[in-house]
């Protein structure tokens, strides 16, 4: 009996474009368009929003540069999500970023991101959402603490190569970092039982962290303002050392005290702001799982990013008309300390104390938690996403490609990265690992939105059912400052940066090695 199939393309002949066209026909399509842009913004609002202005502030020192860096932040963000947009409905399968990379500059591009985004960048940030989650946890139980040890390994010393400044950092477990891997521990198991079972959870949790950060503002609004902190932070204050040609004495945050342009504050500051904003393009590595995703990836990344930004600005105006911007380490009240040394950077739980009493900062320590929990939700189910798209390219191990028989879902991969970000929980601190985050993902946000450029020129004929708004004057834009940013953070940060970079470029002799088993693939 004739089956009337022809016969397979030999695979020299195959085009990669092609060849991985159809890989995600086994997974099942369980994301429409809300699911789609809850899993940006869930991604998107974790713990940084309530704790990173304190940091920003002492950088900048000036109520209109905080808001300053918000706004940059809010720029760069949005314009990458329209960007992405375009490749997303160009390319919708999983992987999604690792996808880009892969296809407009090679799959060594493609493997140094999903290699970096499994050791540092997704990882990373779930361990430091986690943490931190520990963190509010122990405003209602003290004995959850970063110094309540089970068992302290020992202390890794600073030692130098380089540029590179490594160590200082406490390694064992810790009631504070135990909480943080129960959480991990629990999501990765939840999220085997179905795409439609994450995405239940993300839909919950963010719309309870969607609202309380709405609530906050509209508090704000309403009973918020405290008429010593408008008169610090507003007027004539407000513009307080922001001009472009003032020089600020910045202190031990960029490596020693120095005297530095207005431009290159804002810079080192935006390691806070972006950190805060970022994993917006997560939605993107569950593509394979999105309901027409041509239409609902574009869309759900415009409108994510755009109401979370949004939320975000309007927070810190928050903060600056309930609480003095410039503050002392060692005042006794709430005014006092400001919001440059709310205790433990908590300027969102100072600011709900400042105006319902300590009744108010336990409500806004509960919010914290239900943001961190969803937040680790979104990003153990994208992440997951990414890693089975490398097995699947022979990038990885093997394994990591299998599905679980039952719900369609990349088990394997949820395992391995809930092993590897409990390691990471064990090793470092929240800031420590939300430094060396950023710079990793602003190198790849600038080789994946200059690959869209590359792809225009490649792949002219490709069907592109939404076209990145601003072409080519928007992407471009982001590449300059981004770069600008990261060349500021090698500079004054390089403690941090340098080791980024290092893990980087690892992953090109590792990719050598991997490589004979791609091509068999």
């Amino acid at each position: 009996m004739s089956t009337n199939v022809p016969p397979p393309v030999p695979a020299s002949r195959v085009s990669d474009w092609e060849r991985h066209t159809h890989q995600d026909i086994e997974l099942v399509k369980g994301l429409g368009l809300t699911s789609a842009t809850m899993l940006v913004m869930g991604s998107m609002i974790g713990s940084g929003i309530f704790i990173v202005s304190a940091e920003i502030s002492r950088e900048v020192a000036s109520p209109a540069l905080l808001i300053g860096a918000w706004l940059i932040t809010g720029f760069l963000t949005i314009i990458g999500a329209l960007t992405y947009g375009e490749l997303a409905a160009m390319m919708p399968r999983a992987g999604g970023q690792y996808v880009y990379l892969r296809e407009s500059l090679g799959p060594l591009w493609g493997f140094l991101y999903g290699w970096t985004l499994f050791l540092v960048i997704q990882t990373g940030t779930i361990a430091a959402v986690g943490v931190a989650f520990g963190k509010f946890l122990g405003i209602f139980w003290p004995a959850i603490s970063s110094s309540h040890w089970i068992i302290h390994f020992w202390k890794v010393p600073k030692f130098a190569i380089g540029p590179m400044i490594l160590g200082g950092m406490d390694v064992g477990l810790n009631t504070q970092n135990l909480v943080a891997i129960l959480v991990v521990v629990a999501l990765s198991i939840v999220n085997i039982f179905g795409v439609k079972t994450g995405a239940f959870i993300q839909n919950i949790f963010t719309t309870a962290k969607v609202s309380a950060l709405l609530g906050l503002v509209v508090f704000g609004v309403l009973l918020g303002r405290n008429a010593q902190a408008v008169a610090a932070n507003f007027g004539a204050n407000f513009w307080h050392n922001s001009g472009l040609g003032i020089l600020h004495d910045v202190g031990g945050g960029v490596g020693g005290s120095v005297l530095v342009s207005t431009l290159t504050v804002l810079a080192v500051a935006q390691v806070g702001s972006l950190f805060s904003a970022d994993s917006w393009h997560n939605v993107t590595f569950t593509a394979g799982e999105v309901k027409n995703p041509s239409r609902n990836l574009p869309l759900s990344l415009a409108l994510g990013t755009g109401v979370v930004i949004a939320l975000y600005i309007a927070c810190n105006f928050i903060y600056l008309s309930a609480l003095p911007l410039v503050g002392s380490p060692t005042g006794a009240t709430l005014i006092e300390r400001g919001i440059q040394y709310a205790r433990e950077d908590r300027v969102a739980t100072a600011v709900m104390t400042q105006m319902f009493g300590s009744i108010g900062g336990k409500l806004m320590a509960v919010a914290i938690m239900i943001s961190c929990f969803g937040c680790c939700n979104g990003l153990i189910l994208a992440g997951a996403r990414v890693y089975y798209a490398m097995a699947k390219d022979g990038l990885f191990f093997r394994g990591v490609a299998r599905l679980h028989p039952s719900y369609k879902t990349p088990a394997v991969s949820l395992m391995v990265q809930m092993a590897w970000t409990c390691v990471l929980c064990i090793s470092g601190s929240y800031s420590q690992l939300l430094d060396y985050i950023i710079f990793a993902v602003l190198v790849f946000y600038v080789l994946t939105i200059f690959g869209l450029f590359v792809l225009r020129r490649t792949h002219p004929e490709a069907e592109r059912p939404y076209k990145a708004i601003g072409y080519p004057v928007l992407p471009a834009i982001y590449i300059v400052m981004a770069l600008f940013i990261d060349v500021v953070l090698l500079r004054y940060k390089p403690q941090y940066t340098w080791p980024g970079l290092f893990i980087v470029l690892l992953g090109i002799p590792v990719y050598y090695i991997w490589r004979p088993r791609s091509a068999n693939a």
